[in-house]
């Protein structure tokens, strides 16, 4: 049956060019008033003006009242780190009580310790865990997720989490993306031969997951206390080689830490950034390199150093926004909460925010062409507010809204 969506009062469709939106195209949302959606299975047939569209609903189809209110593209989140087993809300108060997550790092926690966890989990149990934050996420009106592996570090453990991925994607609601990312620090039974651990990754574990067709991208953690760029180098190169998708976290607490080598070897995203400079911005831009920009880890670790988002703008790379959900540096599962901060802290306006997580933020997983916007034969991923406006979203501050959340045509009650 049909579906129809009546009485929008405004409605964001973020329609546009074939590609991610940059400059002042962030500020255009596409915005119709006094519309309508026609909604045919799980895609959209029809977007416009209420007595346009009139003619053209089905006498049986199922009418949705929005009554006045907004409705925007589902939310998508392009860096989680979705399945892990535990917490670490001992480190959250150590962090309060003056210790960095460098220190913490060193003395076996952070990464380590959730590894540790991880390891010992069943798949199972990491599946309900994982089931849990993604309908956190769902709540927040994301519908589609990027998600990394990165917790287990050997051979089994991350095999272990990308099937958990891909159980959790095949049960939806939600759309899951896939991300490797064994490179995200040194096991510690590795720390005396991290070359062979490097070696290993790019030699066995990328072309087995990419024969088994486990994760689309591959990601590595490019830090002072992760890898070198060098490193990250081999196992970038590997898994591009072996056909999969790039992303990087990079030049998160200094600069010269991944984004340069993000440009070189053409990856789809550079994430964190709040140490790049200039001219690294300008060689991710003419790399044609999307920056994901992750406001809820600064928040979450106390700092005040953000990614140069209005700079990048004005440089003209395509934002993104993202959650980067985990259980140390960032337990933040709330896209409406990173509007907020990307606004207040990193001087976006409501439109530009918006628009770089849902259609820039799809773009960057290679969904564009299908999620992202309210466009004629997209996937019918919409949500709709509780507000008329839809500045509404950063301005009431982790407000617990109510949404209806839709993916696919179909409304979702997690």
């Amino acid at each position: 049956m049909a579906l129809c969506i009546v009485n929008i009062g405004q409605l964001v469709t973020a329609s546009g060019p074939a590609r991610p939106r940059v400059g002042l195209e962030l500020r255009d949302l596409g915005m119709m008033r006094n519309a309508a959606m026609l909604i045919e299975g799980d895609r959209i047939a029809a977007v416009g003006q209420y007595a346009e569209l009139r003619s053209r609903i089905p006498l049986v189809a199922n009418v949705i009242d929005a009554e006045g209110r907004c409705i925007t593209p589902g939310f998508v989140d392009a860096h989680t780190h979705l399945v892990f087993a535990g917490n670490r809300a001992d480190e959250f108060e150590r962090r309060i009580a003056g210790a960095t997550y460098q220190e913490i790092a060193a003395a076996g926690g952070g990464i380590l310790r959730t590894v540790k966890l991880t390891r010992a989990t069943s798949e199972d149990d990491l599946l309900a865990a994982a089931r849990r934050h993604r309908d956190w996420m769902l709540r927040g009106g994301t519908a589609t997720l990027e998600a990394k592996s990165g917790y287990g570090l050997d051979h089994d453990t991350e095999l272990k989490m990308l099937r958990v991925l891909r159980r959790l994607n095949e049960e939806g609601p939600a759309r899951i993306v896939p991300t490797l990312l064994a490179a995200h620090t040194i096991p510690p039974e590795r720390a005396a031969t991290r070359n062979e651990y490097v070696r290993w990754i790019a030699d066995e574990l990328i072309p087995e997951v990419a024969v088994s067709g486990l994760a689309r991208y591959c990601d590595t953690f490019c830090d002072d206390h992760a890898f070198t760029v060098d490193e990250a180098r081999i196992v970038l190169a590997a898994a591009k080689q072996h056909g999969m998708g790039l992303r990087v976290h990079a030049e998160q607490f200094r600069p010269g830490t991944g984004a340069a080598l993000a440009a070189e070897l053409g990856a789809a995203t550079a994430d964190h950034l709040e140490t790049a400079t200039d001219e690294t911005l300008v060689q991710l831009r003419d790399a044609g390199v999307q920056p994901v920009l992750l406001p809820g880890s600064v928040f979450a670790l106390g700092r005040t150093e953000y990614p140069p988002a209005r700079r990048m703008i004005e440089l003209g790379l395509a934002v993104v926004l993202a959650t980067d959900f985990n259980p140390g540096s960032s337990p933040v599962p709330s896209m409406p909460f990173m509007l907020s901060l990307a606004c207040v802290q990193m001087g976006l306006s409501p439109a530009e925010a918006l628009l770089a997580v849902t259609i820039n933020a799809a773009w960057s997983l290679g969904l564009g062409d299908s999620i992202g916007s309210l466009e004629t034969n997209k996937k019918a991923d919409f949500l709709i507010h509780e507000f008329s406006d839809y500045r509404e979203l950063a301005y009431f501050i982790a407000t617990p809204m109510r949404l209806r959340v839709f993916i696919a045509g179909r409304e979702v009650t997690p």
